[in-house]
């Protein structure tokens, strides 16, 4: 994937037309250092150091043992769907989300023998229920914002939307995992190596910033971990080091996603595909379904659905009000449309940093991502029947 994207990096460079070499190349920086994109570096930094930090002092082994001995083992799949669901609502991010239960997961399917790239799709799956929905989730405000109507509004009118679609999908989960009804008991629970992930679910779940929530986390790793005897503080911090280089390729691909972006962006290419697809528009179903493209386009393109939002929200709210669309049903068709795409983009965070902490591929887990594949398919289903049976 790393490979790929320098390749891309490199013909987009290139081909860009109208600057000069060295102009291209401080455009393609631009984008690959601009501040969103930072920040979400700097959660990838802070993820990749308590992951390696919580497995080496314990943490997760001693989370993992509580946790076979609190659930059935045919519910081991269809609970951590729900809890990811849980938590991904009161965090308000899929990436936090992620970082919290992967190494769980991945632990648990070694030891239950159930498919890992099952689990790990559980957990995106869940964590993209909250991106969705949260009131604190940045998609949610951005959509929100663009369209011109309020989070609760936008709130009620989605979850009529995607509820359903979160109870089948944890139906299913249940039902693939019913084959793994073999208990194997946990060993003893060693309950004070479990504060470093007690107090990041429950942070993250009182709605604690992310950056907050895994510094915090790393700190507690190295207090737990040296007051029991797990590492020393050198050992402590070379699990830090040796997490933060784990996510190296992560970092890498997330800006030059970025930069590539920003070249296209530069050359007009966005600009004039939007202004293509606003002209095509003739009815209510076309500009809906134009919305949704617009921002499944941008989407696969940035590998960021918050951008996505953020880039088409103002032609959005031209269509939308050109052909009467509710603010909430655009708001709602951006955020999901979003969160369909990302959810499945082998390139985006949210499965980089999966398959990362699982140590599996990302493309592996993309045919288990039943909840990112089936909300785009409700929403797709919403735009062709008649008008006259969908509730406003």
């Amino acid at each position: 994937m790393l490979l790929l994207f320098i390749t891309l990096s490199i013909v987009t460079i290139l081909l860009s037309r109208g600057m000069k070499f060295r102009e291209r190349i401080n455009e393609f920086s631009k984008g690959a250092g601009q501040k969103d994109l930072l920040l979400m570096v700097w959660i990838f930094v802070l993820a990749g150091a308590f992951a390696s930090s919580a497995k080496a002092m314990g943490a997760v082994d001693a989370t993992v043992n509580l946790t076979l001995q609190l659930l059935p083992a045919n519910f081991l799949v269809a609970g951590l769907f729900i809890s990811a669901c849980l938590v991904s609502l009161c965090m308000g991010t899929s990436v936090g989300t992620i970082v919290a239960f992967m190494p769980i997961a991945a632990s648990l399917a070694d030891k239950m023998e159930i498919s890992l790239p099952l689990m790990a799709a559980a957990i995106v799956g869940g964590a993209f229920f909250g991106d969705n929905l949260s009131f604190i989730s940045d998609t949610t405000i951005v959509a929100t914002q663009s369209q011109g109507c309020k989070q609760s509004d936008k709130f009620r009118y989605n979850l009529f939307l995607v509820l359903p679609v979160a109870v089948i999908v944890g139906i299913i989960y249940l039902v693939l995992g019913a084959g793994n009804n073999e208990a194997i008991m946990g060993e003893t629970v060693l309950w004070w190596k479990i504060i470093p992930y007690a107090a990041v679910l429950i942070s993250a779940a009182l709605g604690m910033n992310v950056m907050l929530v895994l510094l915090m986390g790393n700190v507690l790793t190295g207090v737990v971990g040296m007051a029991d005897g797990s590492y020393s503080f050198m050992q402590w911090t070379s699990s830090l080091t040796e997490g933060i280089m784990g996510m190296s390729e992560l970092i890498l691909i997330s800006m030059m996603a970025g930069g590539i972006f920003a070249l296209i962006t530069k050359q007009g290419v966005m600009e004039r595909f939007m202004r293509l697809v606003s002209m095509k528009i003739h009815t209510k179903r076309g500009a809906e379904l134009s919305i949704c493209l617009l921002v499944g386009a941008v989407n696969t393109l940035t590998a960021n659905n918050t951008v996505a939002i953020l880039s088409v929200g103002d032609i959005a709210k031209q269509i939308s009000t050109r052909f009467g669309i509710d603010p909430r049903r655009s708001a709602s068709l951006l955020d999901t449309t979003s969160c369909a795409v990302q959810g499945i983009l082998p390139y985006g965070a949210q499965l980089l940093m999966a398959s990362s902490l699982a140590g599996i591929s990302a493309l592996s887990i993309i045919p288990y991502l039943y909840y990112p594949m089936f909300i785009g398919l409700i929403v797709l289903l919403t735009i062709l029947i008649p008008v006259r049976r969908r509730q406003s």
